[in-house]
């Protein structure tokens, strides 16, 4: 039955296969994320393994071909998870963090990096174009998992900031190690290293950052306070494709400039609902480039050895891959919370908060995948997305103890609320005593699970008041006519 539909949809036009194509990966992700939900990981990881499902390995449903054609989404797809990154680095919360989570942001970043270098180029002796790029790659960290627990735990304190401020600055390394290391890489792939070589693609991206600044003043113009919500929306939408397709032409990754956009756009107008409207808006855009990344997975090339990238097979290079980077992770952030002298709780267990890894580091390797090209992208990609989904699996539950053992929270009765004692006056029994601090605790709880999201809310807002407006224009032509 599925070979038929996989041969019918071959055979059909090209409209025909994509939009049926789109819609299994809509529904696929949606599915897997009903599994996923009941084993409280995170989506991503529901959309790579749905993509997997409906690719070669598995069902065969989407062809190959549609796959190569779908490209354009990672751009767009990071075009919105960068912007949206942009949010987090406003000025004021920039001084009020000051040098030390830059420290330490640095060193758990750049740590990572090294010792992934080290393993791959020296110890497996692997080239060194895809050694410089997976190394790069594995600064990133993907914060959706570890704010997803710090919500669902309700942890506060010194140890939540600090996580939150190194999460939000780590992409940044991320991004700008990978901007340096793919124009490394290219110069060792065409063997004519030289000063010019090196420095012109990190000018080049210098140049995307200010760039994207330019695009967050423009945006900002283009959009008065009078400006209709739908209308900021078409507009906000349209600069960020407008400048995805200036990086495609120029040949650079957009998540920079796009990152430094939304920072400059949060700056200047402190309009965050706008923001909260996109993320709410984005959610199947994201899905297709997690389903398709899936898609794209070899999951043949796990257990082969790449002559392009060296004799070790790749199930060998992946596993390595999962665990050094950890490593770095851990030891760098303890190494920079030694450094600018933050608390034990800080210091032991931040590094177990950064394992995650998926959002950007997945499109960074897309991105390198088509740059690098032939059997040395394929590789990158599909050690990227190997390691991505164990990250996700594991990485929900590290945050979760890094959490608890930082004492961020706890399910200890007399860590939740100050213990209560009876007045002289009035002698309470024990049961009285308890009840009254069952009380106290409800009062600390969150309000109910079903209430709407700040995302939700802001994406409503917008609906109700295109409705109005609509209808107020429909009862003025009424009037007219």
């Amino acid at each position: 039955m599925l070979d038929l539909l996989y041969d019918k949809l071959q055979d059909s036009s090209g409209v025909a296969a994509i939009i049926i194509s789109v819609a299994f990966m809509l529904f696929t992700g949606y599915a897997m994320t009903r599994i996923t939900k009941k084993l409280r990981l995170p989506n991503v990881t529901a959309y790579i393994v749905a993509g997997i499902l409906l690719g070669p390995y598995c069902f065969k449903i989407v062809p190959p071909a549609l796959v190569e054609g779908m490209d354009f989404i990672a751009d767009i797809a990071l075009a919105f998870i960068a912007f949206g990154t942009g949010e987090f680095f406003r000025v004021s919360a920039l001084k009020k963090n000051g040098l030390k989570v830059v420290v330490i942001t640095v060193l758990e970043s750049l740590m990572a990096s090294a010792l992934i270098f080290v393993v791959t180029f020296f110890l497996l002796r692997l080239d060194l174009t895809f050694s410089v790029v997976l190394a790069a790659l594995a600064a990133a960290t993907a914060p959706a998992s570890t704010v997803m627990t710090i919500r669902q735990t309700g942890a506060k304190g010194d140890f939540v900031d600090t996580l939150l401020q190194v999460v939000a600055l780590d992409d940044v390394v991320g991004l700008i190690a990978y901007s340096i290391a793919i124009s490394v890489a290219l110069a060792a792939k065409t063997g004519r290293f030289s000063a010019v070589s090196i420095l012109q693609p990190i000018l080049v991206n210098f140049g995307v950052l200010l760039l994207g600044g330019l695009f967050g003043g423009l945006m900002k113009l283009l959009m008065p306070k009078k400006r209709s919500t739908d209308n900021r929306l078409i507009i906000s939408v349209a600069t960020l494709f407008a400048f995805c397709g200036i990086c495609a032409l120029l040949d650079v990754s957009p998540l920079l400039g796009c990152m430094s956009m939304g920072m400059v756009y949060i700056n200047i107008t402190e309009d965050d609902k706008l923001f909260k409207q996109l993320n709410y808006f984005s959610p199947p855009i994201l899905l297709l480039f997690f389903v398709r990344s899936g898609l794209s997975f070899k999951l043949d090339a796990l257990v082969d050895s790449s002559a392009s990238v060296g004799a070790v097979p790749l199930l060998v290079v992946g596993i390595l891959y999962f665990l050094v980077r950890i490593i770095g992770k851990y030891g760098g952030a303890f190494l920079g919370c030694l450094l600018v002298k933050k608390k034990k709780e800080v210091r032991n267990y931040l590094g177990l908060a950064l394992i995650p890894q998926a959002g950007v580091a997945i499109g960074l390797a897309a991105l390198g995948a088509r740059t690098l090209g032939g059997e040395t992208g394929s590789v990158l990609q599909t050690i990227i997305l190997a390691s991505s989904v164990l990250y996700e699996l594991i990485g929900p539950a590290c945050a979760k103890l890094s959490l608890y053992l930082s004492k961020s929270y706890s399910h200890e009765l007399e860590d939740l609320t100050p213990e209560i004692t009876a007045s002289p006056e009035k002698k309470l029994s024990e049961v009285e005593l308890l009840i009254q601090r069952i009380q106290a605790i409800q009062k600390e709880l969150p309000g109910h699970l079903n209430t709407p999201s700040e995302e939700e809310i802001a994406f409503t807002e917008a609906a109700e008041e295109q409705y109005a407006m609509l209808r107020h224009s429909h009862m003025a032509g009424r009037r007219l006519g």
